[in-house]
């Protein structure tokens, strides 16, 4: 199957390209480069240099006939939608809307949608949250995803879209930019191999659910052939502290580094687990990379 995927010279997007060729589909990552990079994509993916928000984009889609779509190009960083929401919402929102208007016109059989386990949630209220979760975003972040969803929703039912909407964890592995739209693991890893000192910011004990990224890249393999519609979490169930992250990092490098605290940034849950109950059942999903043994492979990622 042609599977065009936006953002796919990205971290997450270029392990779902990866995934795909070695399924004996054919990607195309589309990505403007922004905070994708070239040397992500392996040998014989090919690479269409394109901005989601470009009213020619169907022109892209009407020579490439894809019959599939893995929508992985997006703004990422909560606190960067928390300044700047107007930004956020251009690129999340119509961004996707031209996205899905392209995907329509060549008559797309299957879109998947990389939205947000824990920023759809919101303050959580059930300990894993499961799909049916009250969705209270608390940043412009989370709100553009819950609302890229709702469009979802109609596309399907009125333009008979099939859709699953892919609901991240904290995603982390190799090829995560430290700098920039960066998550903790990739930050916490560079500074300490570096021997520079970590900030956490806040106490520390809020929580997150880590999910390794070649995990997520299977979820996208699978629910891709999979009839199933509508939202699917894809995460652990577990919850780690930033602070027992930290130690964990620390002691796979080898550093004795102490790390600072700075006051809390906003928009930032307290705590963020989900349920994965459902992927089990639909998709035959599970996580299959440790936490540990994840880290450990992130390590060795950037010490090489």
């Amino acid at each position: 199957m042609k599977v065009l995927v936006t953002g796919g010279a990205g971290f997450i997007g270029s392990h779902v390209c990866d995934a795909l060729q070695a399924a004996g589909h054919e990607p195309v990552a589309l990505d403007n480069l922004t905070t994708g990079k070239r040397a992500n994509l392996s040998p014989g993916i090919r690479l269409i240099e394109a901005d989601i928000r470009d009213p020619k984009l169907t022109a892209v889609f009407e020579r490439e006939r894809p019959e599939a779509v893995s929508h992985h190009a997006a703004q990422i960083d909560v606190r960067k939608s928390v300044a700047d929401p107007v930004a956020d919402a251009d690129i999340n929102l119509l961004g996707l809307l031209r996205v899905l208007e392209a995907s329509v016109a060549v008559g797309v059989r299957r879109f998947l949608f990389a939205s947000s386990g824990g920023a759809c949630y919101g303050e959580q209220e059930t300990f894993p949250a499961p799909e049916a979760h009250p969705s209270r975003p608390v940043s412009p972040y989370g709100t553009s995803k819950a609302a890229g969803e709702l469009y979802l929703g109609y596309y399907r039912a009125e333009k008979a879209l099939s859709f699953a909407a892919l609901r991240y964890a904290n995603v982390y592995g190799p090829r995560q930019d430290p700098h920039g739209e960066a998550g903790v693991v990739a930050i916490f890893a560079q500074r300490l191999i570096a021997g520079t000192p970590c900030t956490i910011f806040g106490d520390g004990e809020n929580t997150r659910d880590f999910v390794y990224v070649g995990d997520v890249a299977r979820a996208n393999l699978l629910a891709l052939t999979s009839s199933t519609t509508g939202p699917i979490n894809i995460g652990t169930g577990r919850e780690t502290s930033v602070n027992a992250l930290y130690r964990q990092l620390a002691g796979i490098v080898g550093s004795t580094l102490q790390p600072t605290h700075a006051a809390p940034k906003p928009g930032e849950q307290r705590r963020s687990v989900i349920d994965p109950t459902l992927a089990s059942r639909v998709l035959g999903w599970a996580p299959q990379v440790s936490l540990e043994e994840g880290l450990r492979r992130t390590v060795s990622w950037f010490r090489g």
